[in-house]
């Protein structure tokens, strides 16, 4: 029964080969992306103040907690209140679809995490983590961070999170926006880039009428 030593040494060799091969990867990552830290939920730290995942469940409380996490923010048309209730931590939800965003969309949600973080470390996520959060956490690295379009969709397209057919949509919003103009609205508190998205004429026939 000579094969059986050979099986035995074959199954080690491809073992160390797989460990290896993982090892490298963690080892090449680069440093100033999203870095893992629970394969469970998808959960990644983008920024001692900020986290991504996929939908987290009632047994991931304990590791928000561990985290400080104050504020979970939701991308999804299903709240979290029947996982999250009754622990303290606040609960926002901004659902979008990738192939339907705007810039209204992504100004809500990179103000929802600004205002978040000055209480503490926040959460968003999505369903798997790797589609809605991916576009938001994309933005949020070229507007807030200053990251360039590139890096950013690097880092979301080869840093792990989870394959998702609708990648595409989200690369094309990326590839077209206008980061300045984005970045200048979201300091001064507008709704849209556009004057003539429906937030935007809301607001204006707000003022006027309140002008009146």
């Amino acid at each position: 029964m000579r094969f059986f030593p050979a099986l035995c040494f074959s199954l080690v060799a491809l073992l160390h080969g797989i460990a290896a091969r993982a090892a490298d990867a963690t080892a090449s990552r680069p440093a100033e992306w999203a870095q893992p830290v629970e394969a469970q939920f998808n959960l990644f730290r983008m920024s001692p103040t900020l986290y991504r995942s996929a939908l987290p469940s009632r047994s991931a409380v304990p590791l928000l907690n561990d985290l400080h996490v104050v504020t979970v923010i939701n991308f999804l048309p299903d709240a979290d209140s029947d996982w999250l209730s009754a622990t303290g931590i606040k609960q926002v939800q901004l659902p979008y679809r990738t192939n339907h965003v705007d810039d209204s969309d992504v100004l809500k949600a990179l103000r929802a995490i600004q205002s978040a973080e000055a209480d503490g470390p926040v959460l968003m996520h999505c369903k798997h983590g790797s589609d809605r959060t991916g576009l938001m956490a994309a933005m949020y690295r070229v507007v807030v961070q200053g990251w360039s379009k590139e890096q950013a969709l690097k880092e979301m397209t080869e840093g792990g999170f989870g394959d998702s057919q609708h990648f595409h949509d989200s690369v094309r919003y990326v590839m077209q926006t206008d980061v300045d103009r984005l970045h200048e609205a979201l300091i001064n508190g507008e709704c849209s880039t556009s004057a003539f998205a429906m937030c935007s004429m809301k607001s204006w026939f707000d003022s006027a009428h309140v002008q009146r």
